[in-house]
Formats: structure tokens, sequence, C-alpha cells
């Protein structure tokens, strides 16, 4: 009996080895292999990344524990680190971006999805997806050369003269400054906002605005009422993105917001943010906890950034499975 019992197994072995031999052979295991190699890499580089950055600032986190997130000084005289007014200078200007791209983006990519007839909307649709791609330095530039002057002569006089009774627009008119980062940022997230928020509008089944139409709505009604709110979850999945596209960018904010670590209730004043103090700093860092500090604020930049990126895409991807499901 047992050694029947050998013998079946060593049977289903040797089965096992020629199934696998086979499909070597025809190249399903070296292609499996390959691929879950590749996508693995990804995993250990993240994994390498967020580990790389926690060992570099263990210095600054037992050296200042919670306080560094909430304290406003920035000193590597006396190595003491405060990540207060970088978190706001970030928060701020993202938070401005979107106020003013969130619109605009939306606007146009009801217009190119809806509205517009298809021709003239794939021609549109590639032209954003061109300044999608337009590197960071180039509007950094523009910003320096126009929309910073714009903002010292024209914009923040006039918004002193009428809005100045509010304290975000109050003070001297630098034209550098968190304003002049906050533009910047929606000039260069709108793109993202209009791309991915049209291919979740057209991700919409046509059934939703035929039987809108079919009871007497309007074009406009149809796509107010029923369309949007179909894809409402993917459109706030590309705000999320745009954001973490915001939060992340470094070079064009670092050109045109003034670098300077202080916190202030006017959008005139100048600023600074995380990305853009690691960029300048990390070169000068000669201190080991300021090096470590720097290594807190990409930390906390590389963590935040990562979870809003994976809401954002988690909400997109709702949004199209709910279109198959009712398909």
């Amino acid at each position: 009996m047992a050694m029947s019992n050998k013998a079946s197994e060593r049977g289903i072995i040797s089965q096992r080895a020629h199934f696998w031999f086979q499909r070597l052979h025809e190249g399903d295991a070296v292609a499996h292999l390959v691929t879950l190699i590749v996508a693995s890499t990804v995993l250990v580089v993240t994994g390498l990344l967020v580990y790389e950055l926690w060992i570099d600032s263990a210095l600054s986190r037992q050296k200042f524990g919670w306080k560094f997130f909430f304290t406003s000084t920035w000193d590597p005289v006396f190595e003491s680190f405060g990540a207060w007014p970088f978190i706001f200078g970030t928060l701020v200007t993202s938070a401005l971006g979107l106020l003013l791209a969130v619109p605009v983006g939306l606007g146009a990519a009801i217009f190119l999805a809806e509205m517009a007839p298809p021709k003239v909307s794939s021609a549109l649709a590639f032209v954003i997806d061109l300044l999608a791609a337009v590197p960071s330095v180039i509007y950094g530039l523009l910003g320096i050369f126009i929309l910073v002057p714009w903002l010292r002569t024209s914009a923040e006089p006039f918004l002193n003269t009428h809005f100045g009774f509010l304290p975000l627009f109050q003070g001297p008119a630098y034209g550098v400054g968190f304003l002049a980062g906050g533009v910047i940022l929606a000039i260069m997230i709108l793109p993202y906002i209009i791309s991915v928020s049209r291919e979740v509008l057209l991700a919409v089944p046509p059934e939703q605005r035929e039987a809108a139409l079919a009871v007497g709505s309007t074009h406009w009604e149809a796509t107010w009422e029923v369309v949007l709110p179909y894809a409402r979850t993917g459109i706030f999945g590309s705000i999320f993105l745009a954001l973490a596209r915001a939060l992340g960018e470094t070079m064009a904010v670092t050109m045109v917001i003034g670098n300077t670590p202080q916190v202030s209730s006017s959008l005139f004043a100048p600023g600074y943010t995380i990305a853009a103090a690691i960029a300048n700093e990390f070169t000068e860092a000669t201190g080991n906890v300021h090096l470590a500090a720097l290594m807190e604020l990409g930390l906390v930049l590389f963590v935040v950034t990562f979870i809003l990126n994976g809401l954002g895409r988690l909400l997109i991807l709702a949004t199209a499975q709910q279109g198959t499901a009712r398909e």
C-alpha cells in the first residue's frame, strides 16, 4: 500500500514536471516569470524609497519628534528645524491652484466630451495632452517674465484696492509669492483635469444620455443632471490626481514663490513649499541634522502624494467599473 502511494506521488510529480517543461518550451513559464519580476520591481523600488527616506530621517525624527510639523523655525546654523512654513506653503499654493483650475478644467472637459464636434474634441484633446508634457521649467520662465510682472503691476494692486479689507489681499505687491505659485500651479494642472475628466465623461454609457433626452431633457439638462452625477466619482479622482501633481511640483513654483520660510495670511507674501525647500537646500545641507530634516520633508511629501494618487486612481476605476456593470 505504501509502495503504491509513493508510486502515485512520483507519477503526479512527473506529470507536473512534464507540464511545466511543456509550458517552458512554449514560452508561458518564461513570460510569466519575466513579467512577474518586472512587476515586482515597481514594488521593490517603492519600498526602497520609503525605507531610505525613513532611515535617513531618523536623526530629525528623534531630535524634534512631532513638533517638527508644527514649529516655524528653520535655522541651519543652530540646527533648529520646523516644517510648518513649508507644509503651509505647499497646502496654500496647491489649494489655490485647485480653486482656479477645477472650474475651468471641468468646464473645458464638459465642452470637449459633450458639446464639441468629435473632430474638434479630438484635436483639442491632442493639444491639451501636449501641454501636459511641457517641462515645468518652461512654465517657471513664463511665470518669471510674464506672470510675476503682471501680478505686481496689475492684478495684486487691483485686488488690494477692491478686496483689501480681506487679510488675503493685504500687504505690498511683490509679484512673487503664494498667489504667483498658485496661479502657475493652476496652469500646470489644468491639462490633467481636462484630459482625465474628459475620459471619465466619455466613459458614461450613451444610454444614460439617450434616456434623459427621450423624456424631454435638453442637451445641457442631460449633461448637468445625468452625465455629471454619473461621472462624479471619476471627476473627483481627476481632481485628486491634479492635487498630487500640484503637491510635488518643484521647479516652476520655486521660481515664482519667493522662497521665504514664513507663514502669512496674505497671498501677496513670499513663501516656500516642501519640494522647493528640498531642491534649494539639499546641496547646501552640510550638517547631519539639516540633511535628516530635508529627508523627513521628502518622506512627508512622498507619503501624501502616494496616498492622493492612490485615491484618485481608485475613484476613476470605480467610475469605469460602474459604467461597465450598468452596460
